[in-house]
């Protein structure tokens, strides 16, 4: 997940300056083309999420890091705007979109009772590779400038796909283990084909919730600094805001994990957007440094949860057996809404000189869908798929 890097919005945002004053791009074209590279590269999530299921998570994992590595490289050498372009497209779908379905159902496919506190761990992990991973790409660039550091995240992308190939296996199962590492072997639960799963009321209940802390979270993250500004606070508030979401939001990953194990998953997910829509309601009535710090702390706290939930939910009410083509379509909805969401908030600001109204509508909606993940009807295991149902799927 980690490996998934350049094709995030953060990630490219550690290059765009240097990559605009090189190839001298108006910064408005650069946005449309990464909007348009965005939801192009979305549509990666599902074929890859089927190539998963029938051929295993190794291999599949093990060919994206080539390709998204030699994405990278021939983006580091990119020269024109078409190029540009194309690269940016690739590194979005191998990466922000393939590699993250294949990595999650990877892990889905290890677990099922213990899923939720295995996706907390995972979580957790994630974050602090994270952490680690920005800040150094990010003295890279400075130091050796975006070309250089570029090429060097590609070919060190490739490098990892033979440790891949090693390392990884697609199912206990398969190396004669058990599900969850039980003493014995446990029945696994009938799976729910895509088609079935799209039927039910909690895939689309869990997929908007999860788009819609997609597009709040991009559209913050991209124009937090100007946000505060809005507020009264510098620049320097901004970062500190930052540490603070942070650090919150990986307690969090592992705590929401915890909690899975306790409450119903829907019962989660709904807190976690309860606190969500509070932090966005809040948000025009910032005044104090008490108040930016304890919205950095909301937002952490609902950004932890929700990624728990929606790493281990698809596992958990549909199976193991088409977790990739589940997951694929779920992840498609949120890298779509992450999209949209810069260009909501900047749409709002340019309109009504504000972004209150957004913060607003935002937290309307967002408690809709957290009362909706309340009360969603969990769907019903039933009896395994019959073969034509699979293939239909």
């Amino acid at each position: 997940m980690v490996a998934t890097l350049p094709g995030r919005t953060q990630g490219l945002g550690l290059i765009t300056e240097s990559l605009l004053k090189e190839l001298n791009i108006d910064r408005v074209d650069y946005a449309g083309l990464n909007l348009w590279a965005t939801l192009l590269g979305a549509a990666f999530s599902i074929p890859f999420g089927r190539l998963a299921d029938r051929f295993g998570s190794r291999i599949i994992l093990t060919i994206l890091l080539i390709l998204l590595g030699g994405s990278v490289l021939l983006m580091s050498a990119s020269t024109s705007f078409p190029l540009l372009f194309v690269t940016v497209m690739a590194t979005r779908g191998f990466g922000q979109s393939a590699l993250s379905v294949v990595s999650l159902a990877l892990v889905g496919k290890w677990f099922s009772r213990r899923l939720n506190f295995a996706m907390g761990i995972y979580s957790l992990l994630v974050g602090v590779g994270f952490i680690l991973a920005f800040p150094s790409v990010g003295a890279a660039v400075i130091k050796v400038g975006w070309r250089s550091t570029w090429s060097t995240v590609g070919w060190t992308l490739i490098a990892f796909a033979p440790v891949a190939w090693l390392l990884v296996r697609n199912s206990p199962e398969e190396q004669g283990l058990t599900l969850d590492g039980a003493a014995e072997p446990v029945a696994d639960a009938p799976s729910f084909t895509l088609a079935e799963t799209l039927a039910t009321p909690a895939f689309w209940l869990f997929a908007l919730s999860s788009s819609l802390f997609g597009l709040v979270y991009s559209g913050i993250s991209l124009f937090n600094e100007s946000i505060l500004v809005e507020r009264g606070f510098d620049a320097s508030t901004y970062h500190t805001v930052l540490v603070i979401s942070t650090m919150v939001g990986l307690v969090a990953n592992f705590g929401g994990g915890w909690l899975a194990t306790k409450w119903p998953i829907q019962k989660v997910m709904a807190g976690g957007m309860a606190i969500l829509a509070l932090a966005l309601a809040a948000l025009p009535l910032v005044r104090t440094f008490t108040h930016v710090a304890l919205y950095g702390v909301a937002m952490g706290a609902a950004g932890g949860v929700v990624t728990v939930v929606f790493f281990s939910v698809w596992g958990q009410l549909f199976g193991r057996e088409h977790l990739g083509r589940i997951q694929g379509s779920a992840q498609m909805m949120t890298v779509l809404a992450s999209a949209l969401g810069p260009l909501l908030l900047a749409g709002t600001l340019r309109r009504t000189g504000s972004y209150d109204l957004v913060f607003q509508i935002l937290a309307v909606a967002t408690a809709a869908l957290g009362i909706g993940c309340w009360l969603a009807p969990m769907p019903s295991r039933r009896a395994a798929p019959s073969v034509e149902s699979m293939s239909a799927a």
